[in-house]
């Protein structure tokens, strides 16, 4: 008798785990529910393997709950892959949602081939996305608390002296004294709060600076060093948002997956091109959108720049001066159509994740 596949949806909540399995030559899904904890994981583990008539086949949708349950299934001996909720297909006319209408559906569209694996991070490159994450939030919480500060400022009607947040204007918060005994308090709150964020930050560079020089980052990041625009942090933010650069077959590939191609609506002989997608990895976008005005300038190679390719790879080094002399020319030349600086920008960030995707490919083998 052949191997039948067994396919399991699972719709994975933080409490609850709704389970469809559908057999090769059957055409109705079995579901039930089970809890998530992992006593009642490993159980379902072995009915799944104890029942099954050939391989076994099963996934869940990337969400909150992360890759745990992935990676405990694959230890109980079942394949499990995480898929791209994004990418799943949809009935336009489907309005009913349930937990076993969800498992029941990744099942079937597991069974049909349909559906849209997401790269799996290993728990080391888990952790260093974590950490750049963690960072990436102490400067958003940085920004709402001098937003907040910078409001209060206004409603007061002071104004501070020359550009906001430089050391003079930190200064000059330092100064203030209010009249009341209420306003006094606020503002030393919103102080306070600052200094911490601050001391947070640092913090976080430095174990960033730590986790980019060792073995796993440290040749990744000289390289990526070598580019106009990009120093430490933002080279391991890149390498721990992407992880492998490698999956990506072309540079295309990677542009659309950090939402930096432009969407399209065309039919017949109509075609429509709008604004960028957004879609896939936010940070890695926005870190790549603030080097690329780096770019607004005539190419050149700075003291800081020459000290971070200092014993660096020739190839490296002259994919980045490649990079550079196409980038800034294209910049200018965009700059003088008169097209948004944020259009120009864009564009270029998109441009220069080709590069670095070529950068970080391996050298060839030599014969």
């Amino acid at each position: 008798m052949a191997d039948v596949t067994t396919y399991v949806g699972l719709d994975v909540h933080q409490a609850s785990i709704a389970v469809a399995r559908l057999t090769g030559h059957g055409r109705t899904p079995e579901i039930w529910e089970i809890s998530s904890d992992g006593a009642a994981v490993r159980r379902l583990a072995r009915k799944l393997r104890r029942e099954a008539e050939g391989p076994i086949e099963s996934c869940y949708e990337a969400g909150p709950c992360g890759y745990a349950l992935q990676r405990h299934l694959i230890a109980e001996e079942v394949p499990c892959k995480v898929i791209a909720p994004a990418l799943m297909p949809r009935k336009p006319g489907d309005r009913v949602k349930t937990d076993r209408r969800d498992a029941r559906k990744l099942a079937e569209l597991l069974h049909a081939g349909l559906l849209t694996e997401v790269h799996p991070p290993t728990p080391a490159e888990e952790a260093a996305r974590d950490l750049v994450r963690a960072r990436d939030d102490a400067r958003e919480d940085r920004q709402r608390c001098r937003h907040r500060l910078g409001k209060l400022l206004l409603r007061r009607g002071l104004r501070p002296p020359g550009r906001a947040w430089t050391q003079a204007h930190t200064r000059w918060v330092d100064s203030l004294t209010g009249e009341h005994e209420a306003e006094r308090r606020v503002v030393d709150d919103y102080r306070l709060a600052l200094a911490q964020i601050d001391a947070r930050l640092q913090a976080l560079d430095t174990a960033l600076t730590v986790l980019a020089d060792t073995p796993l980052y440290r040749e990744a990041v000289g390289g990526l060093r070598c580019f106009r625009g990009i120093d430490t942090l933002t080279a391991i933010t890149i390498l721990a948002e992407l992880d492998d650069v490698r999956r990506f077959p072309t540079a295309r590939a990677l542009m659309a997956y950090l939402g930096l191609v432009p969407g399209e609506h065309s039919s017949g002989e109509t075609t429509r091109r709008g604004r960028i997608t957004k879609t896939g990895n936010t940070l890695v976008r926005r870190v790549l959108t603030e080097a690329a005005w780096q770019y607004q300038h005539r190419p050149g190679i700075g003291k800081g720049l020459a000290q971070r390719r200092v014993g660096q790879p020739a190839r490296v080094v002259a994919i980045a001066d490649k990079a550079q002399q196409r980038l800034c020319g294209r910049f200018r030349r965009m700059a003088l159509t008169r097209m948004p600086p944020p259009k120009i920008v864009v564009a270029t960030a998109r441009e220069l994740a080709g590069f670095i995707r070529a950068a970080l490919q391996p050298p060839p083998a030599t014969t």
